[in-house]
């Protein structure tokens, strides 16, 4: 753990910025949970991928990073340990307020709730301190677990978009997913 100052808390997480001190903790729970994140999700394996990854979460405006740390040790990650990470990218202010989620468990920590805490933090941190009205997660609609994660999260399901985002050597369609501070 290389920072306690965390942003929000609930009883079993708590949320902090990306800092380049958690580059080996972050790499090797990513490299770990390899398996659960393919073929969705490629975060930094490595320091320097890392460093480039979380340089522009901290320095970019258009961008907010937050890493979800368990708060108690109960036998699989401990006090502070990275649990997970929720990105709001594309940040839009003024009529718009908007922000594109992107985020993912690491393995120790996959379904255990503690993504579904840490994504109500974040949701009360968007709405509240950042300003922010809306958020969108897109979604590629074989990813069950992710789908379930904005749906208990009170998500509403907007649309389809074919061919949206390019991952794995091709473009995936994916759901948008939503959801305003009044829906909160």
């Amino acid at each position: 753990m290389s920072d306690t100052t965390y942003l929000a808390e609930g009883p079993r997480t708590a949320i902090r910025p990306f800092t380049p001190a958690d580059a080996d903790e972050f790499t090797a729970r990513a490299r770990e949970s390899r398996e659960l994140h393919r073929p969705w999700l490629f975060p930094p394996t490595d320091p320097d991928t890392y460093a480039a990854y979380s340089t522009v979460l901290i320095e970019d405006p258009s961008k907010a990073g937050f890493l979800v740390c368990e708060r108690h040790g109960d036998g699989a990650g401990g006090d502070g340990a990275v649990a997970g990470f929720i990105n709001i990218n594309n940040i839009v202010i003024g009529g718009f307020r908007c922000g594109a989620l992107g985020y993912g468990a690491f393995a120790h920590a996959a379904g255990r709730g503690l993504m579904a805490e840490g994504l109500g933090l974040v949701l009360r941190y968007a709405f509240g301190s950042l300003g922010l009205h809306r958020l969108e997660a897109n979604i590629q609609p074989g990813n069950e677990a992710s789908i379930a994660l904005v749906r208990r999260a009170g998500f509403r399901l907007e649309g389809f978009s074919p061919d949206f985002l390019f991952i794995d050597g091709a473009w995936r369609d994916h759901e948008r997913w939503a959801i305003t501070a009044e829906m909160r």
